[in-house]
């Protein structure tokens, strides 16, 4: 492990996950850097203070392994990591969320457990994994924990996260890895913007009926939701391509407003968000419809 002492501060970059936690241990007040993309913007300072403990040395942080009923993405994996992976459909919409957080740059160090971690209610991640039933993984000197990243995720900033704990996985189900899926963003520009609305849809149809639902929405709430309600009022639903059967015939407004909580800021008032919320919602569901009519049945 190297360490390192700037004035009265320790930097340690270790290469295992137990050095990194014996690190920790002796430090809690130690800042977990990654890709710093989401840590440098939130200080003033010209350079960080404090301890820091640097965890992109530790390859068993970096990396999507599928471990048969899961699949195991490392905490310190980059977004470029994901976009380049061979993964099912179900996992589209996390790939196009990945590619319009920050610039190619932000993406090729920015880390996927850095963006939960954070807790902003604008991060692009989040309505996507919440789509795939996504839990976190948790590892202090005292084991390892694992708990649903909608129970992980208290409010903007806030999370479950102790200060002798690193977040060192997130884990899908195979179960949530059936279907296609899509994203859809607004921003007052395509990159380097915090999300307006942010709209994530992961759907299975089977016979022409729908057989899963997993809807989400980011940017409207503390944090970003799921609409549970909406989803089991879907499940059987009979598409026929030829009805021209869209998705604002399958969800209304008044469905979106009983779940969020948007708020007014300088990027959209409360009333503009939930308009907004619907109309991405409609464009995210669209989009599965359409894939899935063009895919086999492998992937129901």
């Amino acid at each position: 492990m190297l360490i390192l002492m700037l004035s009265d501060n320790m930097y340690y970059r270790p290469t295992t996950i137990e050095d990194a936690l014996d690190a920790l241990s002796s430090s809690t007040a130690a800042v977990i850097a990654a890709g710093c993309t989401d840590l440098f913007p939130l200080t003033t300072a010209p350079q960080m203070t404090g301890h820091v403990l640097d965890v992109t040395g530790i390859k068993d942080m970096r990396g999507i392994t599928d471990m048969g009923d899961i699949r195991r993405i490392g905490g310190a994996t980059t977004w470029t990591d994901i976009v380049r992976a061979d993964l099912p459909p179900a996992y589209d919409m996390l790939k196009l969320a990945a590619r319009e957080i920050g610039s190619i740059q932000i993406q090729n160090v920015g880390t996927i457990a850095g963006n939960l971690c954070n807790a902003s209610p604008a991060a692009d991640s989040i309505p996507c994994l919440l789509a795939l039933d996504a839990s976190v993984e948790l590892t202090s000197t005292a084991g390892r924990r694992q708990m649903l990243l909608s129970d992980f995720l208290l409010g903007p900033r806030k999370t479950m996260r102790q200060p002798d704990e690193i977040m060192t996985a997130i884990i899908i189900p195979k179960s949530a890895e059936s279907g296609v899926s899509a994203f859809e963003k607004l921003g007052t520009r395509k990159y380097l913007i915090i999300s307006i609305v942010m709209a994530a849809a992961r759907m299975v149809i089977t016979d022409n009926r729908i057989t899963q639902a997993a809807l989400s929405l980011g940017s409207c709430s503390p944090v970003a939701v799921r609409l549970h309600a909406v989803e089991q009022a879907l499940i059987g639903t009979e598409i026929d391509p030829a009805s021209g059967l869209s998705a604002s015939d399958l969800v209304v407004a008044a469905d979106v407003e009983a779940v969020i909580n948007p708020i007014d800021d300088v990027r959209g008032s409360a009333s503009y968000r939930i308009q907004a919320a619907t109309t991405l919602l409609h464009a995210a569901i669209d989009h599965c419809l359409i894939s899935a009519t063009r895919q086999p049945e492998s992937t129901a």
